[in-house]
């Protein structure tokens, strides 16, 4: 499986898990530069919320939430500050949540990390 199938694939899955939980999904993918995107634009309630999606077929390489470190939020808050900007969102409570998808053998988990950092 390509590394942009793997991505779509737990995009999908978290997007579909997100919408049970009641978030409404605003816009997907979200490029503010070549190192800076947001997997999930959505809102939880009057919460506008920037998800972060990792998805691992194993543990060899680690949690999905690991692979968010430091440098990578720095990306992400450029790209919902972007994202703001763009769209003309001021004074708006947003946080930012990842979906950890970790796959063992045909059986997915799906862990919902909400204010991640």
């Amino acid at each position: 499986m390509s590394t942009r199938h793997t991505g779509a694939l737990g995009e999908e899955m978290a997007e579909k898990y997100l919408k049970r939980r009641g978030y409404k999904i605003i816009e997907k993918n979200f490029r503010a530069s070549r190192l800076a995107e947001i997997d999930i634009v959505a809102k939880d309630k009057d919460i506008l919320v920037f998800v972060e999606v990792k998805l691992r077929t194993g543990a060899r390489y680690g949690l999905g939430r690991e692979a968010v470190d430091r440098k990578k939020q720095e990306h992400i808050r450029y790209a919902a500050s972007y994202w703001m900007a763009v769209k003309e969102k001021k004074e708006v409570a947003c946080r930012f949540d990842v979906v950890e998808i970790t796959f063992m053998g045909e059986q997915a988990e799906i862990e919902l990390i909400q204010n991640a950092f």
